[in-house]
């Protein structure tokens, strides 16, 4: 199937162009939400990722982030320092440093979670819930067709 037409291709069009600025104004959205915790959108994604159990490592939280082993050393150092974030070297592996949310770090979690849900849900009003389902499984879908060709040689 070829959706997409060289001759009509715009950027009002693309799917890629659309992404990329629909995820700018949300980064801006919830750096402005989050400046009250004095976190930025980055620093709560990694904690959110933390909170549920799908990074225990920073290498995988870098995987996962899209963000380079640096960068993400550098972010959880901050959170760290903020009392958010702690390492705890695993038993079995002394090179393994596991991540786990401290107890301030699940209570700034539970409470910038609950600002980005009461946020989209005024994104989406207006919206019926089948709109918003289709739009999450559509966007799962995408995520999946470009993490296989991503990982075609």
């Amino acid at each position: 199937m070829s959706f997409y037409d060289p001759e009509t291709y715009t950027p009002e069009r693309s799917i890629g162009y659309l992404i990329k600025t629909c995820n700018q104004t949300m980064t801006a959205l919830l750096d402005r939400m989050l400046a009250d915790e004095e976190l930025n959108s980055s620093q709560w994604s990694a904690m959110m990722t933390i909170h549920h159990g799908e990074a225990p490592t920073c290498a995988a939280l870098a995987r996962g982030m899209a963000h380079d082993k640096g960068a993400m050393t550098r972010l959880i150092d901050t959170l760290e320092e903020k009392g958010l974030v702690e390492r705890t070297r695993s038993a079995d592996d002394r090179r393994v440093v596991h991540l786990s949310l401290t107890p301030a770090g699940r209570a700034v979690t539970s409470r910038c979670r609950d600002m980005v849900v009461e946020h989209w849900n005024r994104c989406f009003t207006g919206w019926a819930d089948a709109e918003v389902e289709t739009l999450i499984s559509l966007m799962q879908k995408l995520r999946c067709t470009l993490e296989d060709i991503a990982t075609c040689p």
